[in-house]
């Protein structure tokens, strides 16, 4: 966590510099910054949705209480479902 404030701290006094020097920064859109922090939270979101899938409340839930709710009662075809 302490390289993040660092480098947010340099990249606060290089802006406050180049602002001085009447300077535009050569830094990305804040758009592309955005889709580039977009790319970084997808990249969590199926390990994520993993671990929270392997919870055995979580799995129980889902097989037993979401599945009838959601699919409800499936037709049988007599003989052949035996």
């Amino acid at each position: 966590m302490k390289a993040y404030i660092l480098s947010l701290g340099a990249g606060l006094i290089v802006g406050i510099v180049y602002s001085l020097m009447g300077v535009r920064s050569p830094a990305p859109p804040v758009i592309a910054l955005v889709g580039l922090a977009g790319i970084l939270l997808g990249e969590q979101l199926i390990p994520v949705a993993k671990r929270v899938a392997s919870l055995p409340e979580l799995t129980r839930f889902v097989r037993q209480d979401c599945v009838n709710h959601v699919l409800g009662k499936l037709p049988s075809h007599g003989k052949r479902d035996a």
